[in-house]
């Protein structure tokens, strides 16, 4: 019986993930992408590998904060006004989303997905020697005053944790400073998430797991990618800057740049670009001492200890996916962060910037395309995509094979939803 070819597009974590598990099932695996794995956005992220982060942005307590959020001089959210009247399809089925009935389904389906991938990433890091770049100590959201504490989307969050049975522990000031003595005393209260994981480098495990796969005899190709399309044996052509190669199945897992990709065969997906910025830091002695990634809530950033330094990721700038990049977002964030324990200098230039690709549920896609037999769609991952790939990858490797039991449920992650 001839092996199987499928062929996946983007080697991001996803994409690479992806391809290492449908090698492992059997299958005779490209990976192509325009650069090489792990250089977009599963390369600035912020690292962590938490079931906290089931939680979306268009929660139900999102509407009490629309009128300080479209004032857009937040530190932690911006948006091009420009953008969002272009795209009126994403940005009102984003907060027409923000209900206790779409919330409750979201959170249900983030939280299998991420503790599945949790286990694979696990599993994988082990099979590629890096286990050592994983952290078992947790996160932590610092708030800087009581009422911040105490708002409505900060309780939601607590107690959706404490409904999924996530492990945390409320910290008061002295505790704070127990926990990061490096921190400076900004911070009135705190939220340690204890079960949860972070690692030194998220680019270098992406590029482990590449590794890994072509190790194993997999095909890795750094080409333009230009469109696929289906023959009448209903097969799948991909068509790149090298020619033309044909395919049983393609996966198109390109983050931020599937839907454009997806035009190109008529397919309208209604996607959204959380973009955020990155700046690392020397860490002075101080700052060296940092041990667990930490989330200032009022100033908008993620601070994680990394090997190229400390690393600071800024909230949301809801724009255009390549649109010029806005710096002013990193300044604010930077200050906010100055405040809280010893930064060193800058360590790089130019600035990063990566795109956080965003449903309007703010769940991805793990699905056939309706009506294109072949061609799988791994896409919308928000900010949890480095996260979440492992489990992605199970699912659909799991349901292109026609495993009778799946790792966990299909239905949240379906296509039709918007295609």
């Amino acid at each position: 019986m001839t092996q199987k070819t499928v062929a996946v597009l983007g080697a991001g974590m996803v994409g690479v993930a992806i391809a290492l598990e449908l090698q492992r099932r059997g299958l005779a695996v490209t990976l192509l992408d325009r650069r090489a794995p792990g250089l977009e956005t599963s390369y600035g992220n912020a690292g962590v590998i938490a079931r906290s982060s089931l939680m979306p942005f268009n929660h139900p307590k999102l509407w009490g904060n629309l009128p300080g959020l479209l004032k857009n001089q937040g530190t932690g959210f911006r948006y091009n006004p420009a953008f969002v009247a272009a795209n009126l399809r994403w940005a009102l089925g984003f907060v027409g989303n923000a209900r206790a009935s779409v919330f409750a389904e979201t959170t249900a389906a983030l939280d299998a997905l991420i503790s599945l991938s949790t286990e694979e990433h696990k599993r994988l890091l082990g099979e590629v020697n890096e286990l050592g770049r994983l952290r078992d100590n947790g996160w932590m959201f610092l708030y800087r005053s009581l009422q911040a504490f105490d708002a409505p989307g900060a309780q939601l969050g607590r107690e959706t944790m404490e409904q999924f049975g996530i492990a945390t522990q409320t910290l008061d000031a002295p505790a704070i400073s127990d926990l990061e003595p490096v921190l400076a005393p900004v911070f009135a209260k705190a939220l340690w998430i204890k079960d949860s994981y972070s690692v030194n480098s998220p680019g270098a495990v992406v590029k482990a797991y590449a590794q890994a796969f072509v190790a194993r005899g997999g095909a890795l190709k750094t080409t333009e990618l230009r469109t696929v399309r289906q023959s009448v044996t209903g097969r799948w052509s991909v068509v790149d800057g090298d020619g033309i190669r044909e395919y049983d199945r393609v996966v198109v897992a390109l983050g931020p740049w599937s839907s454009q990709f997806l035009a190109g065969l008529g397919i309208d997906v209604p996607m959204g670009f959380e973009r955020g910025y990155h700046m690392h830091y020397a860490a002075g002695e101080a700052a060296a001492r940092l041990q667990r990634p930490i989330y200032d809530t009022a100033g908008g950033y993620v601070l994680s200890p990394m090997e190229q330094g400390l690393r600071l990721s800024t909230g949301v700038e809801l724009n255009a996916c390549d649109a010029p990049m806005k710096p002013q977002q990193l300044e604010q964030a930077e200050a906010a962060a100055r405040q809280a324990l010893p930064l060193g200098p800058r360590l790089e230039q130019p600035l990063w910037m990566g795109r956080r690709p965003t449903l309007p549920d703010s769940r991805p896609v793990i699905d056939e395309m309706p009506g294109r037999p072949g061609l799988w769609l791994a896409f919308g991952h928000q900010h949890i995509g480095f996260s979440t790939g492992p489990g992605t990858a199970a699912l659909l490797a799991a349901r292109m094979l026609g495993d009778a039991q799946l790792p966990l449920d299909p239905y949240p992650f379906r296509a039709s939803r918007f295609l």
